[in-house]
């Protein structure tokens, strides 16, 4: 690294930790829960009332992160978690009526789409929006990999070390140690600890080599 880099960098660094500083008290404030080592970028859109932030949480610009307290006179009681270490590109859209949880080291990259709402559009005679919404959950297990631009569907729980792939839309569980793509979402690799390799799968999760 050139001399000027390392000095850019370390202006860099000096800005961040005093914005840090300064922003911090306020956060606490407006936060369920946040730790002083957690980074947050300007927000298109938040609720930080229903967030609780790990240590070392980052979040990039342009979130949409929205717990929903009431939908059609229905009130709700969201939690959005954002364990240890957690780190969120851009454009994230994540939006919570009961319970969404990220576990910890999990990386998200940009315009991923996480929710725990499902709009029903059973009754024709009343629009999709202004039909009362059905609520689950979503748990996203520790050191999981959500590449771009990938949907998580409510009622979903995806396991341990696992990668989703760019562009999936998941909507059932995904156990530990696989990945997974396409739409919907189905395993094509599984961690085999006998033979201590990524081995494929058929879309049932079964060896096929």
């Amino acid at each position: 690294m050139s001399e000027l880099k390392k000095i850019v960098y370390k202006i860099r660094e000096g800005g961040r930790r005093v914005s840090q500083c300064l922003f911090y008290p306020w956060r606490k404030l407006q936060y369920r829960h946040i730790t002083f080592s957690s980074v947050i970028h300007p927000t298109n859109s938040i609720t930080p009332e229903y967030i609780e932030c790990g240590e070392r949480v980052y979040i990039g610009f342009n979130a949409r992160i929205q717990g929903i307290k009431r939908y059609n006179e229905i009130e709700f009681s969201p939690i959005i978690k954002l364990e240890d270490g957690v780190s969120i590109q851009q454009n994230i859209h994540l939006t919570c009526a009961n319970s969404i949880v990220i576990g910890k080291n999990t990386a998200i990259a940009a315009n991923v789409t996480i929710t725990d709402i499902h709009h029903p559009y059973e009754n024709i005679d009343i629009p999709i929006e202004q039909q009362n919404i059905e609520v689950g959950s979503v748990h996203i297990g520790e050191d999981c990999k959500i590449y771009n631009n990938a949907v998580i569907l409510p009622n979903v729980t995806i396991g341990k070390h696992v990668t989703i792939g760019a562009n999936s839309v998941v909507t059932k569980d995904i156990p530990n140690y696989c990945v997974a793509v396409g739409i919907p979402a189905k395993i094509i690799k599984r961690y085999d600890f006998t033979t201590q390799s990524w081995r494929k799968t058929n879309p049932q999760g079964e060896f096929i080599n």
